[in-house]
Parts: C-alpha cells; structure tokens; sequence
C-alpha cells in the first residue's frame, strides 16, 4: 500500500554523524553497556588474549561450533553445561554498540544467548555505524545469486542485535542482568580479516 503523506518521512539522518573511527564509537558505547571490549592486531593476537581470559577465568568448558575456531580452544559439546560460548556475528553496529547475530550463521539461534559468557568474535570490516546499515548489508548479502552459504536469496529467519549483557527491569523497576541471556558478553575486535 502507498504512503499517504510520502513527502512527511524524512530522509535525512535524525542522529548526529559519526565524528570518530568506528571503532572508537563501538567501543565506548558497548562498554558504556557493561561489554568487555578487547582490540586486537591479528588473529593471532585475538587467540591469545582468548586464551589469557579462558585461563584467567579458569573456565573448562567453552563451546564453539564455529569452523574456523573450533580447534583452537578446549572444546566441550554440550552448549547447557558449558562455561562461556564462543562464536562470530555478521555485523556490528558503531552507533549503538550492537553485536549484530543471525541464524545463518554457524553457531545458530541459540549459542549467543544460551551460555552465561558470550565472547564474540568480530573484525573491522564488520563495523558499520548504524542499525539500517546494517540491516541494509543483510539484505544484500543473502540476496547475492553467489551466496557462498547457499541460501541466495533468503535473508536469515532469525536476525538478533545484542548491546552487552542481557539487562531486564521487569521486576519492580531494578535492573537486573544475566536473566534472559548471559551475564557478561566480551568482544575481541580484530584488525582486518576478508572483507
């Protein structure tokens, strides 16, 4: 159906444009939202700062389904009783400090949400500044007839944008954290990575 005032939306931005790198902007707003954010140079450097948190934490069980990372940490398969998850995103989202997660990925619907850790792993390319930005690379992404996941055409069931911990304040208007989600959520930016 036709809007019946087309002239009455607006089309340019309501927010202020970006004034940083960013990084820089995704940074101090996922902190802002209790994230842990860690930069990385390489992937090399991203496996050992992982490795530094697993062990500093002493977690044992970490559960990743990812391909690329599977192998690299000490691995259990049962996502319910696992110390931390570990899995990629398809974007994330400067202005808002949004992790931006789908079903086509790998790791699913449940892993990002399942564990009381998430760590995420992200690079640069992956940054946008804004929710439509990337809700706009989604779209183009799996409309793509080379789509080298196989589901030309289908954009994801399942889109999921994560700012930080899961955060209610259902009960009585307290702010609780870790109810419908995981309690903490670390972010491990690497520099790079294919576009």
């Amino acid at each position: 159906m036709p809007l019946p005032f087309p002239l009455s939306e607006g089309s340019t931005a309501v927010y202020q444009p970006q004034a940083e790198e960013p990084a820089i902007i995704f940074a101090q707003v996922f902190t802002g939202l209790q994230g842990k954010f860690a930069f990385c140079l390489d992937e090399e450097d991203m496996l050992i700062q992982v490795q530094q948190l697993i062990t500093a934490k002493q977690w044992t069980k970490i559960f990743c389904n990812d391909g690329k990372w599977n192998g690299a940490f000490s691995n259990t398969i049962s996502l319910e009783s696992c110390d931390a998850s570990i899995t990629g995103c398809e974007y994330l989202v400067a202005r808002t400090g949004t992790i931006v997660m789908s079903s086509a990925e790998q790791s699913g619907r449940t892993v990002s949400v399942y564990a009381p850790v998430h760590i995420c792993i992200a690079y640069t390319h992956q940054l946008l500044y804004d929710i439509k930005d990337a809700l706009q690379n989604i779209k183009d992404k799996y409309a793509r007839p080379d789509d080298s996941v196989g589901q030309a055409g289908n954009i994801p069931s399942f889109i999921t944008f994560a700012s930080g911990p899961s955060r209610t304040a259902d009960i009585e208007k307290t702010l609780v954290t870790g109810v419908h989600g995981p309690k903490e959520v670390y972010l491990f930016l690497v520099e790079g990575g294919q576009v």
